[in-house]
Protein backbone atom coordinates (compact mmCIF):
# COMPACT_ATOMS: atom_id res chain seq x y z
CA UNK A 1 0.00 0.00 0.00
CA UNK A 2 2.56 2.48 1.14
CA UNK A 3 4.74 1.83 -2.55
CA UNK A 4 1.24 2.65 -4.60
CA UNK A 5 0.86 5.51 -2.66
CA UNK A 6 4.65 6.79 -2.98
CA UNK A 7 4.29 5.62 -6.79
CA UNK A 8 1.20 8.25 -6.80
CA UNK A 9 2.70 11.36 -4.96
CA UNK A 10 6.07 10.89 -7.30
CA UNK A 11 3.65 10.82 -10.57
CA UNK A 12 1.91 13.92 -9.26
CA UNK A 13 5.35 15.76 -8.32
CA UNK A 14 6.75 14.96 -12.13
CA UNK A 15 3.91 16.41 -13.74
CA UNK A 16 3.54 19.59 -11.96
CA UNK A 17 6.96 20.16 -12.97
CA UNK A 18 7.02 19.72 -16.43
CA UNK A 19 7.25 22.68 -18.98
CA UNK A 20 3.87 24.13 -20.13
CA UNK A 21 3.93 26.51 -23.16
CA UNK A 22 2.44 29.68 -20.99
CA UNK A 23 5.83 29.31 -18.95
CA UNK A 24 7.56 30.90 -22.41
CA UNK A 25 4.79 33.98 -22.36
CA UNK A 26 6.45 37.34 -22.81
CA UNK A 27 9.75 35.78 -24.03
CA UNK A 28 11.89 36.86 -26.62
CA UNK A 29 12.83 36.74 -29.86
CA UNK A 30 9.34 35.84 -30.35
CA UNK A 31 8.38 32.25 -32.64
CA UNK A 32 6.49 32.63 -35.35
CA UNK A 33 5.87 30.14 -38.26
CA UNK A 34 5.16 31.70 -40.83
CA UNK A 35 8.03 34.09 -40.60
CA UNK A 36 10.47 31.71 -39.67
CA UNK A 37 9.68 28.43 -42.07
CA UNK A 38 9.42 30.73 -45.12
CA UNK A 39 11.32 30.31 -48.06
CA UNK A 40 14.58 27.89 -47.52
CA UNK A 41 15.78 26.42 -44.29
CA UNK A 42 18.63 24.04 -43.98
CA UNK A 43 19.06 22.28 -40.30
CA UNK A 44 21.17 19.42 -39.04
CA UNK A 45 19.94 16.75 -36.24
CA UNK A 46 20.51 13.53 -34.76
CA UNK A 47 18.69 10.58 -32.70
CA UNK A 48 19.41 9.36 -29.90
CA UNK A 49 17.67 6.41 -28.52
CA UNK A 50 16.54 5.60 -24.96
CA UNK A 51 19.97 4.97 -23.73
CA UNK A 52 20.43 8.67 -24.99
CA UNK A 53 22.89 7.04 -27.78
CA UNK A 54 23.73 8.84 -31.24
CA UNK A 55 21.31 6.28 -33.60
CA UNK A 56 21.80 8.42 -36.90
CA UNK A 57 22.51 11.73 -38.02
CA UNK A 58 20.89 13.84 -40.74
CA UNK A 59 21.10 17.27 -42.67
CA UNK A 60 17.34 18.15 -43.88
CA UNK A 61 16.24 21.06 -46.17
CA UNK A 62 12.81 22.38 -45.78
CA UNK A 63 10.87 24.91 -48.27
CA UNK A 64 8.08 26.46 -46.55
CA UNK A 65 5.72 28.75 -48.67
CA UNK A 66 2.26 30.57 -47.15
CA UNK A 67 -0.98 32.26 -48.22
CA UNK A 68 -3.70 33.91 -46.43
CA UNK A 69 -7.20 32.05 -46.07
CA UNK A 70 -10.72 33.38 -45.13
CA UNK A 71 -9.32 31.60 -41.66
CA UNK A 72 -6.05 32.65 -41.20
CA UNK A 73 -3.17 31.02 -43.14
CA UNK A 74 -2.51 28.10 -44.92
CA UNK A 75 1.29 26.69 -46.00
CA UNK A 76 3.56 23.48 -46.74
CA UNK A 77 6.66 22.57 -45.23
CA UNK A 78 8.48 20.43 -47.48
CA UNK A 79 11.07 18.71 -46.06
CA UNK A 80 13.77 16.95 -47.52
CA UNK A 81 15.94 14.59 -44.80
CA UNK A 82 19.41 13.38 -46.17
CA UNK A 83 20.77 10.70 -43.30
CA UNK A 84 24.16 10.33 -42.69
CA UNK A 85 23.90 6.27 -43.41
CA UNK A 86 22.51 7.58 -47.49
CA UNK A 87 18.79 7.25 -46.76
CA UNK A 88 16.74 9.89 -48.15
CA UNK A 89 13.66 10.52 -46.72
CA UNK A 90 10.80 13.18 -47.46
CA UNK A 91 7.84 14.93 -45.75
CA UNK A 92 5.02 17.28 -46.71
CA UNK A 93 3.31 18.84 -44.47
CA UNK A 94 0.09 21.04 -44.71
CA UNK A 95 -0.59 23.28 -42.35
CA UNK A 96 -3.63 25.59 -40.88
CA UNK A 97 -3.02 28.46 -38.72
CA UNK A 98 -6.49 30.13 -37.26
CA UNK A 99 -6.87 33.49 -36.52
CA UNK A 100 -6.34 32.56 -32.79
CA UNK A 101 -2.64 30.88 -33.59
CA UNK A 102 -3.97 27.49 -33.31
CA UNK A 103 -1.75 25.11 -35.72
CA UNK A 104 -3.05 21.97 -37.47
CA UNK A 105 -1.51 19.84 -39.68
CA UNK A 106 -1.05 16.76 -42.25
CA UNK A 107 1.63 14.82 -43.45
CA UNK A 108 1.47 11.50 -45.13
CA UNK A 109 3.59 9.28 -41.98
CA UNK A 110 1.20 11.15 -39.24
CA UNK A 111 -1.73 9.78 -38.05
CA UNK A 112 -4.32 11.99 -37.68
CA UNK A 113 -3.87 16.04 -37.52
CA UNK A 114 -0.53 17.30 -35.62
CA UNK A 115 -2.28 20.49 -33.23
CA UNK A 116 0.26 23.23 -31.91
CA UNK A 117 0.74 26.71 -30.83
CA UNK A 118 3.18 29.02 -30.20
CA UNK A 119 3.86 31.23 -27.28
CA UNK A 120 6.79 34.18 -27.01
CA UNK A 121 9.86 32.02 -28.07
CA UNK A 122 7.99 28.47 -27.75
CA UNK A 123 6.58 26.32 -30.33
CA UNK A 124 5.34 22.91 -29.00
CA UNK A 125 3.60 20.61 -31.66
CA UNK A 126 1.95 17.45 -31.17
CA UNK A 127 1.38 14.38 -33.43
CA UNK A 128 1.51 10.34 -33.60
CA UNK A 129 4.25 9.48 -36.28
CA UNK A 130 5.19 6.28 -38.06
CA UNK A 131 8.04 5.21 -38.22
CA UNK A 132 9.62 1.75 -40.27
CA UNK A 133 11.64 -0.34 -37.57
CA UNK A 134 13.02 -3.69 -38.86
CA UNK A 135 10.28 -3.98 -41.37
CA UNK A 136 7.62 -3.43 -39.21
CA UNK A 137 5.28 0.18 -38.95
CA UNK A 138 5.40 1.95 -35.36
CA UNK A 139 3.35 4.22 -33.99
CA UNK A 140 5.13 6.95 -31.71
CA UNK A 141 3.64 9.56 -30.02
CA UNK A 142 5.85 13.00 -30.45
CA UNK A 143 6.09 15.86 -28.26
CA UNK A 144 8.04 18.51 -30.17
CA UNK A 145 9.63 21.67 -28.84
CA UNK A 146 10.81 24.51 -31.14
CA UNK A 147 12.21 27.29 -29.53
CA UNK A 148 14.16 31.10 -31.04
CA UNK A 149 17.78 31.47 -30.46
CA UNK A 150 17.57 34.47 -32.53
CA UNK A 151 15.53 35.85 -35.79
CA UNK A 152 18.35 32.88 -37.76
CA UNK A 153 18.62 30.05 -35.84
CA UNK A 154 15.90 28.15 -34.29
CA UNK A 155 16.42 24.89 -31.73
CA UNK A 156 14.56 21.59 -31.63
CA UNK A 157 13.98 19.07 -29.49
CA UNK A 158 11.36 16.06 -30.57
CA UNK A 159 10.73 13.64 -27.82
CA UNK A 160 9.21 10.05 -29.21
CA UNK A 161 7.23 7.77 -26.76
CA UNK A 162 5.68 4.36 -27.12
CA UNK A 163 3.27 3.33 -24.00
CA UNK A 164 3.93 6.43 -21.82
CA UNK A 165 7.87 5.62 -22.49
CA UNK A 166 10.05 8.35 -23.88
CA UNK A 167 11.78 5.71 -26.59
CA UNK A 168 14.25 8.40 -28.67
CA UNK A 169 15.31 12.14 -28.54
CA UNK A 170 16.13 14.30 -31.59
CA UNK A 171 17.70 17.37 -31.98
CA UNK A 172 17.74 19.60 -34.70
CA UNK A 173 19.27 22.65 -34.95
CA UNK A 174 17.89 25.39 -37.89
CA UNK A 175 19.85 27.98 -39.73
CA UNK A 176 18.61 30.64 -42.06
CA UNK A 177 21.53 32.86 -42.28
CA UNK A 178 22.74 33.65 -46.18
CA UNK A 179 24.01 32.56 -48.15
CA UNK A 180 21.81 29.46 -48.72
CA UNK A 181 22.72 26.46 -47.83
CA UNK A 182 21.57 22.63 -48.49
CA UNK A 183 21.89 19.45 -47.48
CA UNK A 184 23.08 18.29 -51.14
CA UNK A 185 26.12 20.84 -51.11
CA UNK A 186 27.51 19.39 -48.33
Amino acid sequence: MKFHFLIVVASISLTSCSTQLADYKGTSPEFSLTEYFNGQVTAWGIVEDYSKKLTRRFCVDIIGSWEPTENGMSGTLDETFYYADGETQTRIWRLNISPSGEVTGTAGDVIGTATGKAEGTAFNWEYTLTVPVSGTTWEFAVDDWMYMMDNNRLMNRSYLSKWGVTVAEISIFFDKTQPVRTCRSE
